[in-house]
């Protein structure tokens, strides 16, 4: 059996309580009870306790409390100027972080518009190259019209002579050297 177990039983709650009604003696008032306190002889009694107590105690509880308040207050002054600086910091860290990513941007537009600006050279030039290439086609196309024209032309002439010659011939009746 455990030792707990040996003292709660109810064998042993019946003893304690039939010993405690045993040595229990009755109240009886007596004439001289007196309920107010005579101060001239309490007063000095609660002073001189007072000054006996007030040394142990501030010794033993107030000194301690009051450098565990101060020990306290000391860690929270630490964890917030810790807080602090690194508030600071993370602050400082943002900051280049912004200011390395504007940069970033600032070199991609850069790097954008450059590039925007080389397409659009070889654009240009491409289009001049293809545009020259297309007059030259339209020029060679205009001479080859012009002399099939110009063929064209003498060929009639020499036809229209060849029928005038001949309406001529038939008109006159005989034919025209």
């Amino acid at each position: 059996m455990r030792e707990r177990d040996r003292w709660n039983g109810p064998l042993t709650r019946t003893t304690a309580i039939t010993a405690a009604m045993l040595l229990a003696s009755s109240a009886r008032a007596t004439e001289g009870l007196v309920l107010e306190p005579d101060f001239r002889v309490t007063l000095p009694l609660l002073i001189v306790v007072f000054l006996l107590l007030i040394f142990p105690v501030n010794h033993l509880i107030f000194r301690p409390i009051f450098r565990v308040l101060e020990a306290r207050k000391d860690r929270i002054e630490g964890n917030r100027a810790r807080a602090a600086a690194l508030s600071q910091q993370a602050e400082e860290v943002v900051a280049r972080y912004e200011r390395s990513l504007r940069e970033v941007r600032e070199d991609a537009e850069d790097d954008r518009r450059a590039r925007l600006e080389v397409v659009r050279s070889e654009t240009a030039r491409g289009t001049a190259e293809v545009r020259a290439g297309a007059e030259r086609e339209m020029a060679g196309a205009r001479e080859e019209v012009t002399a099939a024209l110009e063929q064209a032309r003498a060929g009639l002439r020499a036809q229209a002579e060849e029928l005038a010659n001949e309406a001529a011939g038939r008109i006159l009746g005989r034919p025209l050297s």
